[in-house]
């Protein structure tokens, strides 16, 4: 970019000014001139480097107000060097180097900025010659003598919309190979983003108040601004550990632990429903086994489906014709000690419902799945078929409040089309992309990152800490 002073009067600066690095979101710091230092530094704390070898680069923390520790911006930027630096006591120090705007008085030129742990000094930034050449006219016996800036802009900045830069993204995944995975990678790199499939059983927890960890194949896993969980039905229990460390860490969950559990557990799933008044097919649950005439007859008379509480992908749902046959199914899965739900079989949706992609409260897709010949379910790993639908508004409003409800970020919503309107059949929290990408032609996995985009903030507070007396800057 244009430095915007070649044809302008030189700055003149105090000993100390203010200053803004838009490039890295930081909207006021107070710094410290020193024709003394040949390049600039930044106070960063986690300076961790990703990304390939021919692009690496670096993610790290600031804590731009020095009497408050506790307010954290997490910024990223290319690494265009890395540099050995010797600090005034005569320390070497082998630093990353970024090129970053910084902006003053309303002009702004790219300067380069070494990255190192300054949280003892009085000025969070130490700006040096050669960010300041021509363009500067340094006064060391005056100070702020440019427009000054106020610590107030980090109140406001956790509203602002977040400044666009490369994410490091984790998706927790059995398959990275597959459809969904593949398309979610592609999609983020496409985007500069750096994306990371992690095998969620080869993750391991360090549980503990003052630094957990989640560790994989013998190191900590580093930072990420975002986690993409693709939870396995298999390993539920152990998956929504590993989401809770996460969200422990402070990354943004694209979905939360809670709400992938809620939507795992389908009776928990439908209680939810039902005390946000979403239509459902009727539905009943009974644990005694004197119980399974009643728990029938709550329901209405057959056809009626059984469903495991855990099943997945059309499996574990029985077509039951008759009451006589519904009850030896229930006998059957009850000798089984098996979880499961009596429901209603919606007859006039004749095999067919609709899926409903839902992402950051917002209808993105949608397709009618068919059932195969001699199939009752329409699911596509039971042979069904697909093709894009046209949806009501009142089916799309019933998604976006059945993913609500559960508190999911990104949903695949089952709704069957009744004679009465639209019932949420069921709400799943890692839906495929395949079939809807195909079907409906949208970037399904670019629009999971465009929403990441727009929710991972950079601004974390933590809770408040004890503060070590500033040291004197050198």
């Amino acid at each position: 970019m244009s430095d915007g002073l070649d044809e302008q009067e030189p700055l003149d600066f105090g000993w100390e000014e203010w200053v803004s690095l838009p490039g890295l979101g930081l909207p006021a710091l107070k710094i410290k001139t020193d024709t003394g230092a040949r390049t600039s530094a930044l106070h960063a704390f986690a300076i961790e480097p990703f990304g390939s070898a021919d692009r690496p680069k670096v993610r790290f923390g600031v804590q731009p107000i020095p009497d408050r520790p506790e307010i954290e911006v997490f910024c990223s930027a290319d690494v265009v060097d890395r540099r050995e630096v010797t600090s005034s006591n005569g320390e070497a120090e082998l630093r990353y180097v970024i090129r970053t705007p910084i902006s003053v008085a309303g002009r702004s030129w790219d300067i380069e900025v070494t990255l190192t742990d300054r949280g003892a000094m009085a000025y969070r930034m130490l700006v040096g010659r050669t960010a300041l050449a021509e363009h500067i006219v340094v006064r060391p016996d005056a100070s702020f003598l440019q427009p000054r800036l106020d610590y107030t802009a980090y109140d406001t900045l956790a509203k602002a919309p977040p400044k666009k830069r490369a994410l490091r993204v984790a998706i927790l995944t059995r398959e990275p190979d597959n459809y969904s995975s593949r398309r979610l990678i592609e999609a983020g790199e496409a985007r500069d983003h750096v994306v990371e499939p992690i095998d969620t059983l080869r993750c391991y927890m360090n549980i503990n108040a003052h630094a957990p960890e989640v560790h994989y194949d013998g190191r900590a896993l580093p930072r990420y601004d975002a986690v993409i969980p693709r939870i396995g039905a298999s390993i539920t229990s152990y998956g929504l550990a590993v989401v809770r460390q996460f969200e422990t860490l402070g990354a943004y969950c694209l979905n939360t632990s809670t709400g992938i559990g809620a939507s795992r557990d389908k009776l928990f799933a439908h209680q939810l429903l039902a005390r946000h008044s979403i239509r459902m097919p009727t539905t009943a649950f009974a644990s005694s086994p004197k119980d399974s005439s009643n728990l029938i007859n709550l329901v209405g008379s057959a056809p009626l489906i059984v469903k495991l509480l855990e099943s997945s992908q059309g499996k574990g749902v029985v077509l039951a014709d008759t009451a006589k046959a519904a009850q030896s199914v229930v006998s059957a899965f009850r000798n089984l000690k098996a979880d499961f739900l009596v429901q209603e079989f919606v007859k006039e949706a004749a095999g067919e419902d609709i899926r409903i992609i839902v992402i950051g409260g917002k209808v993105v897709a949608a397709m009618r799945r068919t059932a195969a010949a001699g199939e009752f379910r329409a699911n596509l790993h039971q042979g069904g078929g697909a093709e894009v639908a046209k949806t009501t508004k009142e089916e799309r409003d019933t998604a976006v409040r059945a993913a609500r409800a559960l508190g999911l970020g990104f949903a695949g919503v089952d709704i069957l089309r009744s004679s009465v309107g639209p019932k949420v059949l069921e709400v799943n929290s890692s839906p495929g992309l395949e079939g809807v990408e195909g079907v409906s032609g949208k970037d399904i996995a670019g629009l999971v990152f465009d929403h990441l985009e727009r929710r991972v903030r950079p601004l974390v507070r933590r809770t408040k800490r004890t503060t070590s007396k500033k040291a004197a800057d050198a």
